[in-house]
């Protein structure tokens, strides 16, 4: 009786990059049951079809990698999913972590990093492309900038470790309205956009300036 291969749920809305990754998965055994050009027929196929494993492009219409990943968390499902991306941020890395991901891949190294990711993900462990963590442009403190204070300084510290607001905010006695109006005018101080996360990628890429 042969050996039957491990089985798996493919997304991308690229077709090229999804034939690619078809061909890739099968040279090297595993068993595509079925593929999705967006993120809702994703969800469906791994409902219906319980995939050991899903390999997902982060970006597509309907529902993202990351949105799918906590999908399947939420359900408790079984299927081990990784995810390909283009993007370096540390903070979609950290988000990817929260969402017990088995993977998270950069497409540029997608190939090298697939063939020995899979056995790893499919042994129970978890990869992460290494290179996430390379060639992120560092931003110095901007030389107009306003120094931050103490209790903004000791608040970046906390965020570069992933701290929330909520754990900030116990951890120095100090109410959770406090930590945001730090936030904010750290944002300000250090010229960041006004997004969420911004502050946390910024931390995280100058830990060795702030620390």
């Amino acid at each position: 009786m042969p050996e039957q291969k491990p089985t798996v749920v493919i997304a991308d809305d690229h077709p090229i990059l999804l034939k690619g990754l078809h061909d890739f998965l099968f040279e090297i055994g595993l068993e595509v049951v079925g593929t999705a050009n967006e993120g809702q027929e994703a969800i469906n196929q791994i409902i219906k079809l319980s995939p050991q494993l899903a390999i997902l492009d982060m970006e597509m219409p309907n529902k993202t990698g990351l949105e799918i990943a906590s999908y399947c968390k939420r359900l408790e499902l079984d299927t081990k999913v990784i995810l390909l991306t283009l993007h370096k941020e540390l903070y979609l890395y950290h988000q990817a972590k929260e969402l017990n991901l088995s993977g998270y891949i950069l497409k540029e190294f997608a190939l090298d990093d697939l063939s020995k990711a899979v056995s790893i993900i499919l042994d129970g462990g978890q990869f992460f492309s290494e290179k996430i963590f390379e060639g992120i442009k560092e931003n110095k403190f901007q030389s107009d900038a306003p120094p931050l204070t103490p209790s903004e300084a000791k608040i970046l510290r906390l965020i570069a470790k992933g701290l929330s607001t909520k754990d900030i905010a116990e951890k120095l006695f100090i109410s959770e309205r406090t930590v945001d109006k730090h936030r904010s005018n750290m944002i300000v101080k250090l010229h960041l956009e006004k997004k969420h996360n911004s502050l946390l990628v910024w931390a995280q890429k100058n830990r060795h300036i702030i620390n």
